[in-house]
């Protein structure tokens, strides 16, 4: 993309924008019984449902049509092959590298450091997983805690705690990311000195929260008994920056590494990964690689039209640029996905939450949502009344899993048929009303069939009438697998990286975090 046109240039821009002011509404779309079947794409243990999108075949062709002009699909290919995306940091973007093949688009150079790289953290993780590392006392390490903050926690944090039925039910990974001196001395209370491994897991090994933490953990380990030529035992790093991590006294056979080309929150598929291997085991860990992976071959291989990731990524662009949402809810319907929201605030916050292109032009059309949400079961007693009836017209993204795929060894005590039925059908009926809604008529219609007077009929219809008009999709998983899980991770993102490409942003840096950090230096040295 040598000559840069401004997306609001373009002029599948214009026929998107001319074809917004004409948009059926959600409810005529849904009239049409075949638009259920035909509004649904799959791909790599997921399936997209967006029959509820307030799009029709004229706006899908004219979204396509902007990824065509925006020359999307050379684009991904260049960032795959190594091109230098991150064009302010001069840096490549590899980190469908992290999970793919040796001899990827990326070239066997990077592939093959990438391979070695992973067994080399495996190998550690797999010993943990299986009790064979041992702490100063020789005895076994039963508690890995991870120390970072960012990327080194939110991603390794969301999928520890979804993959739970894979761990090893007798080692504990606890997570430190705010050094709040009241959360660090109450979950160190409850951890036992000679069993306890911490990963100190930070890109740069000089983040002030990480650093403040780790401080801590080893006044902790003296405090224990755990004297400075034992303190390796129990000590391990994940960073980019190993001779630091060394001079830290961790020992140069337990730091793990990876490249400047990773961004934080792309990471967890690199040894920033090391914690959540160190959990499930290798076998999961390989599992969960792989289905992003074949997200990723997807990616790069579907047309347009049929292209899962980024057929996602245009429905978002429709909803933000032309419908004009401004805000964007993800709702997993899944307890073990509670910290899926978190990760994904990050994902796209962080990389499309940006005010000029990457020409350093300022951006006159709107970028990246404001992403908020939550777990859909606890949000339906909670912000799901502003979604039906309040003033904001909020798009929303719900995950959910298939049925019968929620446990794998279900006692006979449990009726897993009738809790998966139960969480599917509460999903599937909000979908429904935030979509389709209840005219004023149809609730008169209701109240009267209730068997209300007149006088309450004509009192309360006003109050219990919704306007439906709420985009939304589901991304069903086939299973919360290893598997499944990588892909989903994969695709916000795609769908994060596809926008910004198209807006002509850079997703892969994060200025905005940088002043705040100054700001604290400068006022460290002014005590």
């Amino acid at each position: 993309m040598e000559f840069f046109v401004p997306p609001q240039d373009r002029a599948s821009w214009k026929q998107l924008a001319q074809l917004a002011t004409q948009a059926p509404s959600i409810r005529a779309l849904n009239s049409d019984p075949a638009r259920a079947q035909q509004f649904q794409l799959k791909a790599a243990g997921l399936r997209l449902d967006f029959k509820y999108q307030q799009i029709d075949a004229a706006a899908l062709a004219g979204l396509a049509e902007l990824a065509r002009e925006s020359e999307l699909p050379q684009w991904l290919a260049g960032m795959a092959s190594g091109d230098l995306v991150n064009n302010t940091e001069r840096r490549a973007a590899l980190h469908m590298a992290l999970r793919g093949r040796v001899d990827g688009p990326w070239g066997s150079e990077i592939g093959q450091a990438v391979h070695t790289e992973r067994q080399y953290m495996l190998a550690y993780a797999e010993a943990l997983y299986s009790g064979q590392v041992k702490g100063y006392t020789g005895k076994t390490i039963r508690t890995v805690v991870n120390i970072g903050i960012g990327g080194s926690d939110l991603g390794p944090r969301l999928v520890t705690e979804a993959l739970i039925q894979r761990a090893n039910p007798d080692l504990q990974v606890v997570f430190f990311s705010m050094p709040d001196a009241h959360t660090v001395y109450h979950q160190l209370q409850d951890l036992d000195v000679a069993t306890t491994l911490f990963v100190i897991s930070s890109k740069s090994f000089t983040t002030q929260e990480t650093t403040t933490i780790a401080n801590a953990a080893k006044a902790w380990l003296k405090a224990g008994g755990v004297p400075e030529s034992g303190m390796g035992a129990h000590l391990a790093a994940v960073t980019t920056s190993p001779d630091k991590a060394v001079a830290y006294g961790v020992p140069a056979n337990r730091i793990f590494g990876f490249w400047d080309w990773v961004g934080g929150r792309y990471s967890v598929w690199s040894s920033i990964g090391l914690v959540v291997a160190a959990s499930i085991g290798r076998q999961a860990f390989e599992e969960f690689l792989a289905g992003a992976a074949a997200l990723d071959e997807h990616l790069l291989s579907a047309p347009i039209e049929e292209n899962l990731p980024i057929q996602f990524a245009l429905h978002g662009i429709w909803n933000r640029n032309f419908i004009g949402c401004s805000s964007l809810a993800v709702t997993p319907y899944s307890d073990r996905l509670g910290r899926f929201t978190q990760h994904i605030q990050q994902l796209d916050m962080e990389s499309n939450g940006k005010s000029v292109h990457f020409n350093g032009q300022a951006c006159v059309i709107d970028t990246g949502p404001k992403v908020w949400g939550g777990l859909g079961m606890n949000g339906q007693h909670a912000y799901f009344q502003l979604l039906h009836q309040g003033m904001h017209h909020v798009p929303v993204e719900f995950i959910a899993v298939e049925e019968g795929t929620s446990l794998q060894d279900v006692p006979g005590w449990l009726s897993l048929r009738e809790h998966d039925h139960v969480v599917r059908l509460n999903q599937m009926a909000q979908a429904q009303a935030l979509a389709l809604g209840r005219t004023l008529d149809e609730t008169t219609a209701a109240l009267r069939a209730d068997g209300l007077p007149e006088d309450e009929v004509a009192r309360l219809a006003p109050h219990r009438t919704y306007p439906g008009g709420r985009p939304n999709s589901t991304v069903w998983l086939d299973a919360l697998s290893p598997a499944c899980l990588g892909a989903l991770i994969a695709l916000y993102e795609h769908k994060v990286v596809c926008q910004a490409a198209i807006w002509g942003i850079n997703p892969f840096d994060q200025w905005g975090v940088e002043l705040g950090k100054k700001l604290v230096q400068d006022l460290g040295r002014g005590r």
